[in-house]
C-alpha cells in the first residue's frame, strides 16, 4: 500500500510520493496507470520526493505517458509545500536536487502556518540549441508552424521549450500544433510548446502543450521560458512579468546579465490517499 498526496500548482496536478525510506518499483509504468483520469487517481504524472547527498531533497518526475521529465516548476513548488507541511523540514530556504540541477526554494508560510506560495530559483534561462541547417539557436525567427507566420524562440530552462508568439492565445490551435512541434526534428529530445500572447509590458497570456503530458493548465518552466523569450525580444520587462495560464498566474523575473530566473506562485494540496500496487 502506497501513501500519496494529490497536489497542484495552478492546476498542473501531480501525485506526490515520499520515497525517502522506500523504493517504488517501475515508477514510469505506475505513472501511466495512476495518472489515468478515468481508471486511476488522475494527474499529469507522479513526482517522487527522495533523499539527496547534494541537496536537502531530491525530485524525480514521471509524466502521464511514463517519460521522465528533467524539471517542473509547478511540481517543485508543491514539493516545497509537501516537505514543510508534513514536517520533513522546518527550514523555509531549501535546496532541491533535480535532473536539471540544484534548485533553491524559498517557502512562504500563510497565516495558518502552512506554505501558501513558493519562490523557485530556476537557474539560467538561455537560448536552446536546436538541430537544423545553419544557426543552432532560434531567437525571434518567423516560422510557419501551423499558426501562420509566427515569431518563435527556443529556450533552455533545464528542459527544452519552443515559445511561439501568437495574436490570440485563447484561439491558438494548441491540440493540433502542440504535438507536431513537440516532435519536430529540431528537438531531438522533444520540446514543451508555449503559445504566448503579449498583453503589455508586464503581462503575457500563455497556453501550453507539455512534452509527455499534452495540454495542461499551467507549466512553471514554460512560464519562465515565455518570460525569458519575451524579454529577449524586448516585448516585456525582464524584472517583473506575470504569465497568465489557464490555471492561474506566475510572476517571473529574469536577469539579462546572469541569465538567472526567479519564479513565484502558489502551491495547493488536494487530498491524501492510499493506493495498492498492482499485481505483477
Amino acid at each position: 500500500m502506497i501513501n500519496f498526496s494529490k497536489m497542484h500548482g495552478l492546476g498542473n496536478d501531480y501525485i506526490y510520493i515520499n520515497v525517502m525510506d522506500m523504493t517504488l518499483p517501475d515508477p514510469a509504468a505506475l505513472s501511466v496507470l495512476w495518472s489515468d483520469r478515468h481508471k486511476g487517481i488522475g494527474s499529469d504524472g507522479i513526482i517522487l520526493i527522495g533523499r539527496s547527498d547534494k541537496a536537502d531533497f531530491s525530485m524525480r518526475i514521471f509524466n502521464a505517458d511514463g517519460s521522465e521529465a528533467m524539471m517542473c516548476g509547478n511540481g517543485s513548488r508543491c514539493v516545497g509545500k509537501y516537505v514543510y507541511d508534513k514536517g520533513l523540514t522546518t527550514k523555509t530556504e531549501i535546496t532541491l536536487d533535480t535532473l536539471s540541477g540544484i534548485k533553491r526554494l524559498s517557502l512562504h508560510p500563510g497565516e495558518d502556518g502552512k506554505i501558501s506560495s513558493v519562490t523557485v530559483a530556476m537557474g539560467a534561462g538561455v537560448p536552446l540549441k536546436v538541430v537544423r541547417d545553419g544557426s543552432d539557436e532560434l531567437i525571434g525567427e518567423t516560422l510557419n508552424v501551423g499558426e501562420g507566420p509566427t515569431v518563435c524562440t527556443a529556450i533552455d530552462m533545464g528542459n527544452p521549450h519552443m515559445v511561439m508568439f501568437v495574436k490570440n492565445a485563447g484561439k491558438a490551435r494548441v491540440a493540433e500544433v502542440g504535438p507536431l512541434m513537440e516532435y519536430n526534428p529540431m528537438f531531438p529530445n522533444r520540446a514543451n510548446i508555449e503559445f504566448a500572447q503579449v498583453l503589455d509590458r508586464h503581462h503575457i497570456r500563455m497556453r501550453v502543450w507539455e512534452r509527455g503530458s499534452g495540454i495542461t493548465y499551467a507549466c512553471g518552466t514554460g512560464a519562465c521560458a515565455t518570460a525569458v523569450a519575451s524579454a529577449m525580444q524586448g516585448y516585456t520587462d525582464p524584472q517583473e512579468c506575470e504569465v497568465i495560464m489557464d490555471g492561474g498566474a506566475l510572476t517571473v523575473s529574469w536577469d539579462p546579465v546572469t541569465k538567472e530566473v526567479l519564479m513565484k506562485g502558489d502551491a495547493e494540496s488536494v487530498f491524501d490517499g492510499v493506493i495498492e500496487l498492482p499485481d505483477k
